[in-house]
Order: C-alpha cells, then sequence, then structure tokens
C-alpha cells in the first residue's frame, strides 16, 4: 500500500529559521500553536501552558496546530554559538 495525499499525515508547521530576527537564537511553541522568536532563552511555564520571557525578548513567527509536545518544542538557531 502506497500513502496517498489525502493518508500522508502533514508534518507539523514550524516557522523558517531564515525568518528570524538577526540575534534571536530561540524558538518554541506554545500549547495554543503559537509560536515565538526569542532573543534571551525563554523558561518553561507548565501553569500557562507558554514559554516566558520579558516581553521586549519575544516577538511572535506564526502559528502552526496546537501540540501536546509543545513543551519540547524550544529549539536553538541552527549554527548560533553556544550561549
Amino acid at each position: 500500500m502506497t500513502d496517498t495525499p489525502e493518508t500522508t499525515p502533514e508534518a507539523p508547521w514550524t516557522p523558517d529559521w531564515s525568518q528570524a530576527p538577526e540575534g534571536w537564537n530561540w524558538l518554541a511553541q506554545d500549547a495554543d500553536g503559537q509560536w515565538f522568536w526569542y532573543r534571551t532563552e525563554p523558561q518553561l511555564s507548565w501553569a500557562g501552558g507558554v514559554w516566558r520571557s520579558n516581553s521586549r525578548n519575544q516577538q511572535p513567527a506564526g502559528r502552526g496546530a496546537p501540540d501536546e509536545g509543545w513543551a519540547d518544542s524550544m529549539q536553538t538557531r541552527p549554527g548560533a554559538a553556544a550561549l
């Protein structure tokens, strides 16, 4: 049996790092599906289903589908120096 477009699940949408502002080296998705770029490393906030950082250090990166694995979504910019 081969997969057809109707039966092949789409990969979850993730923002493209080429769209990240320079120096914003973290990306994470909140439980509601909203993605954010971060200038400083965000901290996980289980109670709110969000990643937290000072509001000046985060900006929207796009919206994907809500994901039960949101708490594992944080990424560091590929090639960014260890911070």
